[in-house]
């Protein structure tokens, strides 16, 4: 495939099913990093917004290969980013892949881990798709 026929490629994400949630993230972090890459992007959401309290997440994998975690929530959340100033209103969807990119993002540094790096652009690639990636690309600016 050329890199122009690529490009037309729609990246899709879809709801991991109750009975494959136990099996999700052994597939993308990994047995040895799937309770350290779970556990930070909770606290990365609990980071990025006081509107946060817990709950159920849902899981999603994209059809690029890449996946992501979000609140189970209907509400819109408050996210604000120190480390580059935005603050605004995302959906809770939007909202855990900003948490899922940053937890990405720092696992993939303190590891190396080429597996994390990929997955990090895949959810990256997901952004030209979805309905606030613009304001998602802003938050993690």
């Amino acid at each position: 495939m050329t890199a122009i026929e690529n490009q037309d490629l729609v990246v899709t994400a879809a709801l991991v099913a109750d009975s494959d949630r136990l099996n999700f993230l052994p597939k993308f972090f990994g047995p040895r990093l799937m309770m350290q890459g779970e556990s930070l992007v909770f606290s990365w959401m609990d980071n990025l917004s006081e509107d946060y309290c817990g709950g159920l997440w849902n899981f999603y994998t994209l059809s690029n290969g890449g996946f992501y975690m979000a609140p189970e929530s209907e509400a819109p959340m408050r996210v604000s980013v120190n480390g580059n100033g935005f603050d605004g209103e995302l959906s809770a969807d939007a909202a855990g892949i900003v948490a899922t990119l940053f937890a990405l993002c720092q696992l993939a540094n303190q590891t190396q881990d080429d597996k994390l790096i990929d997955l990090y652009y895949y959810l990256r690639e997901y952004l030209d798709h979805h309905a606030e990636g613009s304001l998602i690309f802003r938050a993690i600016d």
